[in-house]
């Protein structure tokens, strides 16, 4: 299917990242018109305030009164993102301890050493 300008349809998920990307880049509140010119893509408006709609519907967005609209920004940075869709994530399966082994168990060896340096930091036994 052919969108503006003649260019095959993005997939959803690819334009919410390159939102967020926009947004996390600027760290100021914007409007859906600022964010689309920032998007260097040929998208309609209206595409742009869909998107930062449903954000901020889902609690990824928070956003301030701009004129006659809104200008948005992010809750959470992008490793906030991730990490609460991690939780979330370990939180609708019954068998979290097997989940996390797991996850563990597929670390790389840096990997498997950051995660024990933060667990002792979050335990206050930093060396």
């Amino acid at each position: 299917m052919a969108g503006r300008g003649g260019d095959e349809r993005r997939p959803h998920g690819e334009l919410v990242a390159a939102v967020l990307a926009v947004l996390w880049e600027s760290g100021e509140p914007m409007t859906a018109q600022q964010v689309n010119a920032a998007l260097d893509r040929d998208l309609a408006r209206t595409t742009t305030s869909t998107i930062l709609l449903r954000l901020f519907e889902k609690g990824t967005l928070r956003r301030v009164p701009a004129g006659r609209g809104f200008a948005y920004q992010p809750v959470e940075d992008a490793a906030g993102l991730t990490a609460g869709r991690m939780r979330r994530e370990l939180d609708s399966d019954p068998r979290r301890e097997l989940v996390l082994k797991r996850f563990v168990s597929s670390l790389s060896e840096d990997d498997e050493d950051t995660l024990r340096r933060l667990l002792d930091e979050a335990e206050g036994r930093t060396e």
